[in-house]
């Protein structure tokens, strides 16, 4: 399957149906949205895949992409994908990281650093995980345990349109946008369990 940036640039895809690419038009609307909010941002990806959505965001000015995906195979590709886009737009070595990790065992492993975890906070987290994996509301519940989201950033669901997830607990569901097949869910922290003393975005 041909798989290309908004931008133009051909990307590797993984080969046989595990990976489920984030269709050009959803991934154009995910761009479009969170266009202020791209540049100089710390981006995490959760359930990868192809890394084509870090790609997207390392191509429109985030500072730091990170992403995570369990399969070693497709892992490897969203490495050699994210390696060429940087390698593209000249960024820093330090730009961007592949953990190859399974979803829930990475943000454990992210909340047992205790005190470190300050400068692992990101402005969005996109996560796309296997529609009927149950994956949401753990993942959802752990970014917040974990304090993985900065005061004023949004996470971003990815779902079936004909399985949309409830609002997690302690969550605010800021948006949500349909696209036939699939609908993008925007999340924020509830200001009065973030443990800050900061109010949530408008």
């Amino acid at each position: 399957m041909s798989l290309r940036l908004s931008g133009g640039r051909r990307l590797q895809s993984p080969e046989g149906e595990r990976a489920r690419p984030t269709a050009s038009r959803v991934r154009l609307a995910v761009i479009n949205m969170l266009a202020p909010r791209l540049v100089g941002c710390h981006w995490l990806d959760l359930c990868c895949g192809s890394g084509v959505m870090a790609c997207e965001a390392l191509q429109h000015g985030a500072a730091r992409v990170d992403a995570v995906e369990a399969d070693r195979r497709i892992a490897a590709v969203a490495r050699a994908n994210l390696a060429a886009v940087a390698a593209g737009l000249h960024c820093p070595e330090r730009s961007w990281q592949v953990h190859q990790q399974e979803v829930l065992r990475w943000l454990r492993t992210r909340h047992s650093h205790g005190s470190g975890q300050a400068q692992q906070c990101f402005d969005l987290i996109y996560c796309d995980p296997p529609y009927s994996s149950g994956l949401y509301g753990p993942v959802a519940q752990a970014v917040m345990e974990c304090g993985l989201l900065k005061p004023q950033g949004l996470l971003v669901f990815e779902c079936a349109s004909q399985g949309v997830p409830p609002t997690p607990d302690n969550w605010h569901l800021e948006n949500s946008r349909r696209y036939g097949g699939t609908t993008l869910l925007l999340l924020s922290c509830r200001a009065d369990c973030r443990g800050d003393t900061g109010s949530r975005r408008p």
